[in-house]
């Protein structure tokens, strides 16, 4: 069996291929992207594989665009970091998912699903697939925590957030710091895409809160904002050229 991986993270994706590894050795991973342009020039090149795991939100945008802009009828099972209303429906239209962190047994679960399904019911999952879109519906404030107290924080209001010391922290156009409830994965769907980019794995950069991009060593980038700073502030190589479409959409 051969298996396409498309998974911006390299942490995810080397976990995920090691999990399958673990459960199957007879499978092959055909290939790995990171990116929907990379992922539709393969399969417009004539890529093929038995089953796709895809990551939804990906470093360039949002893995649903793939399968509106190229035929492709392989099998799909989504890793999401989704909530449960959203995985709700994943299951009404009959797409098996993978909620990040991954499991092995729950992998294992999906494995053997797929390799149940007749070839008629996997076009039937495929069918469903192409039919359904997901109802994005971004964050617009986060409540956190100050002291006592429980505060609303608008988007618009936010610099940036970053991951430090095992919690995520949002911070805002003050430079306040405050801890959020969420997890770097989770903020990728819960955050608009044409405000927010994850520049590498600590931190999100809020658009209209950048003040100046310059080069940095080893062909990356660093941004500035009024409270972004340090190897926080620098584009992971890997980034830079989602994010200078990003830039300017």
């Amino acid at each position: 069996m051969k298996v396409i991986i498309i998974e911006d993270e390299q942490l995810s994706a080397e976990h995920l291929i090691r999990l399958i590894e673990r459960i199957d050795a007879s499978i092959q991973i055909e290939a790995r992207f990171d990116t929907v342009k990379q992922s539709l020039e393969a399969f417009k090149n004539g890529l093929n594989a038995d089953l796709l795991f895809v990551d939804i939100h990906l470093a360039d945008g949002n893995a649903f665009e793939l399968f509106s802009n190229v035929s492709i009828d392989i099998p799909v099972i989504f890793t999401t970091a989704y909530d449960n209303y959203a995985i709700q429906s994943f299951q009404t239209n009959s797409i098996d998912y993978l909620l990040k962190p991954i499991g092995i047994e729950e992998l294992t679960s999906s494995i053997n699903k797929f390799k149940r399904l007749s070839r008629q019911q996997h076009e039937l999952l495929f069918q469903n697939l192409l039919n359904y879109r997901p109802q994005t519906s971004f964050k617009t404030r986060f409540m956190v925590k100050l002291g006592d107290s429980i505060v609303s924080i608008k988007t618009d209001e936010i610099d940036h957030f970053k991951a430090e010391d095992g919690i995520v922290l949002l911070i805002n156009t003050q430079g306040k710091r405050y801890p959020v409830d969420y997890t770097m994965d989770q903020l990728e769907a819960l955050l608009d895409t044409a405000l927010f980019f994850r520049i590498n794995r600590k931190a999100f950069v809020c658009i209209d809160r950048i003040q100046k991009v310059g080069q940095f060593f080893n062909s990356r980038l660093k941004v500035t904002t009024s409270h972004l700073s340090g190897d926080d502030a620098v584009v992971s190589r890997e980034r830079v050229g989602n994010f200078k479409e990003w830039l300017n959409r």
